[in-house]
């Protein structure tokens, strides 16, 4: 483990517990016998976890042609893989205080954005729908490990948030200010919450996935996801930032990016249901 990251972990009041019907969503990725009655069931023991995906299943982003009153309709209406990605954004956002030098709403918006373009990504990779699947919850993920950073040095992360103004900039700005970037520090968290051995690795080369052997193609989509994200935020053309900030790893990856800017468009607003998640 990078030793600049494990140091946001000496405190260890400040590591947050893995919720609980996260951990079971993270296990039911690779069981093809999980359906929507088994999520909802899932749900459905948590009634803060209820609450808010009843409320995502009622806005005006799902049109739902009736009030819907259950989980198991809420499930219904929103699908397996939008419920299941939902309720990983729900729990994770909910497992994580507010923290000074980072705005809550625009955070979480930031990370499903991020979380939905690795998933487009991904699809566009060719990889399976596990690994889509996968790719989502790491992109969800992603920046996490700064809301350690910034449960210590709040001054700093906010310094980093000031600057960053360039798509893709935030890990340089960290790596200088930190030693180690908040790619480095989520590794370290999803080790200390005994994640997959590859999604620890994708997170500790997802700073420079061109300098990794062998080269690992989830790192690379996160780091052009945050990317994209970025992009999204500061209302950035999302190709042009992508030229802009990783042209090595475009051409490396072959990336058709009129194909991706039309799937981007598709797509919509990725983080329109965030607000639904924070309350």
């Amino acid at each position: 483990m990078n030793a600049a990251a494990e140091r946001f972990f000496v405190r260890h009041n400040a590591l947050p517990t893995m919720p609980e019907v996260a951990s079971r969503l993270l296990k039911s990725f690779d069981d093809d016998n999980v359906g929507l009655a088994q999520v909802a069931a899932l749900i459905e023991k948590d009634s803060t976890l209820s609450a808010k995906v009843l409320r995502l299943a009622n806005t005006a982003h799902y049109s739902p042609s009736h009030q819907i009153a259950t989980v198991l309709d809420a499930a219904h209406a929103l699908g397996l893989e939008t419920l299941r990605n939902l309720t990983l954004a729900a729990c994770l956002s909910g497992a994580f205080p507010a923290v000074k030098g980072l705005d809550r709403a625009t955070f979480w918006r930031h990370s499903v954005a991020t979380a939905t373009y690795a998933r487009i990504l991904s699809r566009q990779l060719g990889v399976d729908a596990g690994m889509a699947d996968t790719a989502y919850l790491a992109g969800l993920m992603l920046r996490t490990g700064q809301l350690l950073m910034a449960m210590d040095e709040p001054h700093l992360v906010a310094d980093v948030e000031a600057h960053a103004a360039e798509p893709g900039s935030r890990f340089s700005l960290e790596e200088h200010r930190f030693g180690c970037t908040h790619a480095d520090v989520t590794a370290s968290l999803a080790a200390h919450w005994h994640f997959p051995h590859a999604l620890v690795e994708a997170f500790n080369d997802a700073n420079t996935p061109l300098e990794i052997r062998p080269f690992s193609l989830i790192a690379a989509v996160l780091h052009l996801a945050e990317v994209l994200a970025d992009a999204a935020e500061h209302h950035d053309e999302p190709v042009h930032a992508l030229q802009a900030a990783v042209p090595e790893l475009i051409e490396h990856l072959h990336l058709d990016l009129e194909l991706l800017a039309a799937r981007i468009a598709a797509a919509g607003d990725p983080a329109a249901e965030v607000a639904q998640l924070l309350h």
